[in-house]
This record gives structure tokens, C-alpha cells and sequence, in this order.
């Protein structure tokens, strides 16, 4: 790591980050309480990804540990508090996290980490930080919601108007009632299923309908306060409620396509309440057939070094990865790499083709339905099996960014949240391999 201290050093990735912080209000250059450095803000936050920690555990671990107040040159100061640093992280956005990825990269091209010769690509899934979704447990959770939010108002507007009414209890039963009957393999068990589905509905049907009714009254001023602060904490509850409905009422419709109606691809299908970009995605796996998360592609050249990452808002056929994955290849590194490699999932006869007319000289992408003896000849010549055997290095790089840098599951919120903590396990990565890479050259010179 002493390696990678030395890059963090750069100015232009401080003032990257000095100037997102700087934005979060008009003034902050020349008002307020003096922030914490940049250059902190930054390392802690690479230090977070580095050890898979939570903003609890890296101000824990950092407070009493001499080499890690070196490393975030927090030195003999005081360490930031959790909260402020989550605070921090939030305000440098993923635009920002690009940013400093892409400065990571033109670093290791200018140490030479990176050479640019070979490109190798390959997409997985990170998954969003939920439940395994059934119809019911988002019933439950929609419920519980509400009633959570019509319980505050209650207490900050009294007794007036609409009445609170807590069917906690008997959607709960409801929701235990359905568990019981979806384990049963007897016949009966389906027509018992329906009729907890239909009570369960009912009620949550009920809950929609006074919810509705309390975010009218606190907008017609029925439901109000007479303090300024519990007014305007009326409004933001206001918002949570009219933000949950429609998401609650999306739930309602795809449980009675799927449930009454046999249709299990509702349009616009929800997985999650509180996390409505969540999307299903199958890639074949035994141990986990279904994944909840987003497709994120993850790009490398030489010395483990990841090049480019990207989520997806929505997933892309991977063999239209391949020619855009070039294009950045170039752009990054300066020049065309002589061996592409993907998996057969990246294999189009005409991206193949185009990859050759870009400059490509080697593209190493397996067609396996082929029935070309020409293309077969192809796939067994020793420059495309070697290609492979390097294209797997992609697999593992994706382990060590799951299990080392967190990148199974995202515990940031929302498709923003995913970018920031995508980007920033990828960028911590990158600073072990190229701090490992310059070491390693040092050693050969010496």
C-alpha cells in the first residue's frame, strides 16, 4: 500500500473531491465550521472499500491505529465521525467517482502498470441490498410502511380527522397464513392460498385507501401544527406517503396478475419497495438462478487493472458490449490492444468482424452454437485458447471484488448509491494492483 499512498498523492484527484464538497452549499468556501481535508474525505472513504467496512467500523479501526492515521493522513487529529463521513461520500455523487476512476487509470498508464496490448471483459451482477421477494413479504412491507408513516402523523397532528386504524396484527396473520399454505403440496393448499391472498389484499387495499386519505388532509391543512418544525415535518411525511403509494398499489396489481390471473410478468413488476430499480437477472447459475440487483460490466487490461466499469440502468445483451468496450479501451490507454477476449456471450459474427476492421489483431470471443469448420479451426489455434485462458482472469477478478471489496451487495441506496459503491470497490482495487504492479518494477530495476 505504500505505493498506492504515493498515488492518492496526486492534485488532481484532491481537487476533484475538494470541489465536490465545496458544491454541496453556496458558500461553503467561506462559511460554516472548517470541514475535514479532501485529502481525508477521500482516503478514508478508500480505506472503507479497501476492508469492506461500514462507516461505524472505519472510524473505529482508524481512532486507535497509528499506520492507518498515516495512511488517511489523519495523523495526531481528530478521526471524522461516521456520520459526517457518510454525509461526505454522498456529496461526491458517482459522477465524481468516475472521475476519480478514470484519473486512477491515466495514473497507471503513466507508471507504465498499464500498456494497453490486451483488453479482456466481462459482466456480473451486484446485487441490491433486499429481501428474496415473494407477493406476500411486499404486501407486508408496503403495510407496515404506511402504517409506520400514518402512526407519526398521528402523533404530530392529534386525534383530528381520519382516524388511525392498525391492521398490523391481522396482515401479519395473513402473511404467516400464505407461508403455511404455499409449503403444502396437497391440492387444497392452492384454494387456502387464495383466500389468504384475497383477505391479505382486502386489507392492504384498506391501508392504501387511508393513507390516501391522510396525505389529503395534511394537504387541505386538516391534519396540521401549530409549531413550524411539526409542520414541516407533516410535509415530509406527506412526501413519504404519496412516494409509497403508487409503489404499494404496483404491488397490489402484480400480485392479482400473477396470483388470480397466472400472468407472472406484470409490466412494470416491482422486487422491492424501497428499492424500485431492483431488477431480476437469470445467468444460469445452480446455486442462485435468480439474482436482484443490477449488471454491471467490468472491464481490464494488463496487471489486474480495471480499466472501466459500468452499471446499467437496464441490462444490455453482452454482445453489444464488445465494440463500445474497444472505444474505451482506446480512449483509456491511448491505443487499439492486439487480443480482445469475452466470453461467448460477447460473440456476434458482426462485432467480431468490426473489432478486426478497428485494429484489432486477435479477438478471442467463442461462438458455441457455430457450425463453421472454418470458425471451429479458428477456435482450436493456440493464440484463442491462450486468449481464454487469460479471459478468465476476468472471473476471478469479479470474486476478489465480491468478497474482498463488497461488491455482492450493494448497501448503498438506489441506482446512485450502486454507481458510488461500485466505483469505489473497483478504484480500491485498482490502487492494490497498481500499488503491487510499481512495486514489483521497482524490485526488477533494483
Amino acid at each position: 500500500m505504500r505505493h498506492a499512498d504515493q498515488i492518492l498523492e496526486d492534485e488532481k484527484l484532491l481537487n476533484l473531491v475538494y470541489e465536490a464538497l465545496v458544491r454541496r452549499h453556496p458558500k461553503s468556501r467561506t462559511r460554516g465550521r472548517l470541514g475535514a481535508p479532501a485529502e481525508i474525505v477521500l482516503r478514508m472513504l478508500l480505506l472503507k472499500h479497501i476492508r469492506n467496512w461500514s462507516f461505524d467500523v472505519v472510524e473505529r479501526e482508524v481512532r486507535p491505529n497509528l499506520l492507518y492515521r498515516e495512511f488517511t493522513r489523519v495523523y495526531a487529529g481528530k478521526v471524522p465521525d461516521s456520520k459526517a463521513l457518510g454525509r461526505q461520500a454522498l456529496a461526491l455523487g458517482p459522477e465524481v467517482i468516475e472521475q476519480i476512476h478514470q484519473r486512477v487509470v491515466e495514473l497507471a498508464v503513466e507508471n507504465e502498470v498499464v500498456q494497453g496490448r490486451k483488453m479482456r471483459v466481462d459482466t456480473t451482477v451486484v446485487e441490491t441490498n433486499i429481501h428474496y421477494p415473494t407477493d406476500s413479504s411486499l404486501l407486508g412491507d408496503g403495510n407496515r410502511v404506511l402504517t409506520r408513516l400514518m402512526k407519526k402523523v398521528t402523533a404530530l397532528a392529534g386525534p383530528v380527522g381520519t382516524k388511525m386504524r392498525d391492521r398490523s396484527r391481522s396482515v401479519k396473520l395473513r402473511v404467516l397464513d400464505i407461508a403455511r399454505a404455499a409449503r403444502s403440496k396437497v391440492p387444497q393448499s392452492q384454494e387456502k392460498l387464495k383466500r389468504a391472498y384475497r383477505k391479505l389484499l382486502d386489507s392492504t387495499g384498506r391501508v392504501v385507501g387511508q393513507a390516501k386519505r391522510f396525505s389529503r388532509e395534511i394537504a387541505d391543512g386538516v391534519k396540521r401544527s401549530a409549531d413550524f418544525m411539526q409542520q414541516a415535518a407533516l410535509e415530509g411525511l406527506r412526501q413519504e406517503i404519496d412516494t409509497m403509494l403508487p409503489r404499494v398499489q404496483q404491488v397490489i396489481r402484480q400480485t392479482k396478475a400473477r396470483v388470480f390471473g397466472g400472468d407472472t410478468h406484470a409490466e412494470g413488476k416491482l422486487f422491492s419497495i424501497f428499492e424500485e430499480s431492483t431488477e431480476v437477472i437469470r445467468k444460469g447459475k445452480a446455486g442462485k438462478p435468480n439474482e436482484f440487483g443490477k449488471i454491471v460490466k467490468v472491464q481490464e487490461a494488463e496487471n489486474q487493472v480495471v480499466i472501466d466499469f459500468e452499471v446499467y440502468d437496464q441490462r444490455p445483451a453482452d454482445s453489444d458490449l464488445l465494440i463500445p468496450a474497444i472505444e474505451i479501451h482506446r480512449q483509456c490507454t491511448g491505443r487499439t490492444p492486439d487480443l480482445a477476449a469475452g466470453d461467448a456471450g460477447f460473440y456476434s459474427s458482426k462485432h467480431v468482424a468490426e473489432a478486426q476492421q478497428m485494429g484489432v489483431k486477435r479477438v478471442s470471443v467463442p461462438s458455441r452454437s457455430t457450425k463453421s469448420a472454418a470458425l471451429k479451426r479458428e477456435q482450436k489455434k493456440r493464440w484463442f485458447k491462450k486468449g481464454q485462458k487469460w479471459r478468465t482472469g476476468c472471473e476471478g477478478r469479479i470474486s476478489v471484488l465480491k468478497r474482498r471489496h463488497g461488491l455482492n451487495r450493494c448497501r448503498y441506496k438506489g441506482i446512485r448509491g450502486m454507481k458510488r459503491w461500485t466505483g469505489l470497490g473497483v478504484i480500491a482495487d485498482n490502487l492494490i494492483n497498481i500499488g503491487k504492479a510499481i512495486d514489483k518494477q521497482r524490485q526488477s530495476a533494483e
